[in-house]
C-alpha cells in the first residue's frame, strides 16, 4: 500500500494576468496528503529562471548541434529540513507554506519559441529514504519591467530618403517618414506620418509593415526568425505628384514584449517604410520599435535629479526641516545674503543655543574656526533610530488552520542610516580648566588710609646705596 496520496503545489496571484516580475515575492502552499505514517528525508521548495537554446544544422554529411543555456536565479526554501535523522509525518493531510521572493534587477521576460525558451517555474519535491522522489512542477509567467531608457523611447522619430532613378526612368523621388514615438504597449496604436514626392517618370506603391525578429545565439552562431506582425498597402502614386499617407498600425494585445536583455534569446521590433518601384531597387526606411507590457506605466518614471544636486536645490522642493537659508546651492552650500560659502547646515543663531540636561553647554562653532576638542565629547544625536518593520511581516496568516507552521523567515537589521551631511553642534560636559594669570607686579599689603601724617622716610633710608661713592672730581 502507498504511503503517499497525493502531493499538490498552488501559489497566489498578485494580479488579474497571473504575471510576476522583478522583486515580487511568490507566495503559496504545499499539500501532502498520507495514506499512513511516512519517514521523509526533507520537502523543499525552489523557484528557477533559466534559459535555452537548441537547434541543429546540416552541412553535407554532417550535422552540427548548436546549444546553450543561461541560469538566472535558482532559490530554495527548506519545508521539512534534511536532518541526521529522518522526520516521521503521521497519516492525514498535512500544508505547508512557502515564501520566495524574487530577485531584482533586470531579467528577461517569459519566451517559448521554436528553438529556444525562457522559463520560470516552482519545484516542490519530496525525497524520502531508499524511494525516488516525489516531485510537482509549476510553470509562473514573468513579465520584465526592466526597459531603460524608456523617456527617451517616448519621443518621436523621424528619417528620409532619396532615390535617383536608373535606367528605366528618369528623375528621383523623396520620402519622408514620421513615427510618433518607438516605445508602444500591447494593445498601443502606432501614427505613421510619409511624405512622397515621385519627381520621376515611374510609378510607385508605398509599403509598410511591422516586423519580428526572433534571434537564437548559441556557440557564437545566430539563428533568426522573422515573420510579419502587420502590413499596410497604400495606393500607387502616379508620375510627378506628391501624396502624404496617414495610417495607423495597432499593436496587438497579445503580442510578446521586447526582450533585450537576455544574451542567447533576443526579441526585436521594427518598422519598415518602402517605395514598391518596378525595374528599380526600393528604397527602404527602417525604424526601431520596442513593445512593453500593458501594464507598464511609462508616465511614472522615478526622479531624476538635474546635474549634480541634490534633490530640493536651487528652489526645487524639499523635505528637509532646515530653513531655506540652509539649502544646498549647486555643490557648494552658499548663503542667499552674503553669497559666501559656508559648512553644510551651518546655523546662525540670534539667541544662545538651549543646553540640555546631559551637557550643560552647547557651543555653535563659526564656520572657518574649527574648536579645540574637550576630553568629553557628545555628538548630540538623542533620537533614536527609528525600527523598520520586518519585510515579511506575517504572511503565513490565513484563513484555514495550518498544521505545520512555516520555517522562520530570516530577520534583517535595517542598514545604517547614512551620515548627516550636517555636522553636530560641538557639547562640552565639562568646563575647561582656569589658567592663573601671571602677576604684573608685587602684591602690596600696606594699607594707605591707616597711615598717620608723619613725613615719609629718606630715601636713602628706603634705598641704601649698594657701593660707596668716590668721587674723582678735578
Amino acid at each position: 500500500m502507498p504511503s503517499i496520496q497525493s502531493l499538490t503545489m498552488t501559489y497566489d496571484a498578485l494580479n488579474d494576468d497571473d504575471t510576476f516580475s522583478e522583486g515580487d515575492t511568490l507566495t503559496g502552499k504545499v499539500t501532502l496528503a498520507l495514506l499512513k505514517e511516512t519517514t521523509v528525508e526533507s520537502l523543499v521548495v525552489k523557484a528557477k529562471g533559466d534559459a535555452d537554446v537548441h537547434w541543429t544544422k546540416k552541412s553535407g554529411d554532417n550535422t552540427h548541434t548548436y546549444h546553450a543555456h543561461k541560469r538566472y536565479f535558482k532559490l530554495k526554501q527548506c519545508l521539512i529540513k534534511a536532518d541526521t535523522q529522518d522526520t516521521v509525518v503521521p497519516k492525514g493531510i498535512h500544508i505547508y507554506k512557502f515564501s520566495i521572493n524574487i530577485p531584482p534587477g533586470s531579467l528577461p521576460s517569459s519566451f517559448k519559441g521554436t528553438h529556444g525558451k525562457i522559463v520560470y517555474k516552482l519545484e516542490a519535491k519530496l525525497s524520502r529514504s531508499w524511494r525516488m522522489d516525489r516531485t510537482v512542477e509549476k510553470d509562473i509567467r514573468f513579465v520584465s519591467k526592466s526597459y531603460p531608457n524608456l523617456h527617451a523611447l517616448m519621443l518621436p522619430q523621424g528619417a528620409s530618403t532619396k532615390k535617383e532613378m536608373g535606367f528605366f526612368s528618369k528623375g528621383h523621388v523623396d520620402m519622408d517618414v514620421t513615427v510618433d514615438k518607438s516605445a508602444y504597449a500591447q494593445g498601443e496604436t502606432m501614427a505613421i506620418l510619409a511624405k512622397i514626392k515621385n519627381s520621376s517618370s515611374s510609378e510607385m506603391t508605398p509599403k509598410f509593415s511591422l516586423i519580428q525578429e526572433v534571434v537564437y545565439r548559441a556557440n557564437s552562431n545566430t539563428k533568426r526568425e522573422t515573420s510579419f506582425i502587420h502590413k499596410v498597402v497604400d495606393h500607387c502614386i502616379k508620375s510627378r505628384t506628391q501624396k502624404d499617407v496617414r495610417f495607423a498600425i495597432q499593436i496587438p494585445r497579445v503580442q510578446m514584449p521586447s526582450i533585450q536583455n537576455c544574451d542567447i534569446i533576443s526579441v526585436e521590433y521594427h518598422f519598415k517604410a518602402y517605395l514598391d518601384i518596378s525595374f528599380a531597387f526600393d528604397p527602404e526606411i527602417i525604424f526601431p520599435v520596442v513593445i512593453i507590457p500593458a501594464d507598464l506605466d511609462s508616465g511614472r518614471q522615478p526622479a531624476v535629479s538635474g546635474g549634480p544636486y541634490p534633490a530640493g536645490a536651487a528652489g526645487g522642493q524639499s523635505n528637509s526641516d532646515f530653513p531655506a537659508s540652509v539649502a544646498f546651492m549647486g555643490s557648494y552650500p552658499v548663503s542667499p545674503r552674503s553669497g559666501s560659502y559656508r559648512y553644510p547646515g551651518a546655523q546662525r543663531y540670534s539667541a544662545p543655543p538651549p543646553a540640555y540636561p546631559d551637557n550643560p553647554l552647547v557651543y555653535a562653532a563659526p564656520p572657518a574656526v574649527s574648536p579645540a576638542q574637550p576630553a568629553n565629547m557628545s555628538r548630540g544625536f538623542n533620537n533614536p533610530v527609528p525600527q523598520l518593520d520586518s519585510p515579511y511581516g506575517s504572511p503565513y496568516l490565513s484563513s484555514f488552520s495550518v498544521i505545520h507552521p512555516p520555517p522562520t523567515a530570516p530577520t534583517f537589521q535595517p542598514p545604517p542610516s547614512a551620515p548627516s551631511p550636517f555636522p553636530p553642534p560641538f557639547s562640552v560636559s565639562q568646563r575647561a580648566p582656569a589658567y592663573n594669570l601671571l602677576p604684573s607686579a608685587p602684591m602690596m599689603n600696606t594699607d594707605f588710609l591707616s597711615q598717620s601724617d608723619e613725613a615719609p622716610p629718606a630715601y636713602s633710608l628706603l634705598f641704601p646705596s649698594s657701593a660707596t661713592d668716590t668721587s674723582n672730581a678735578k
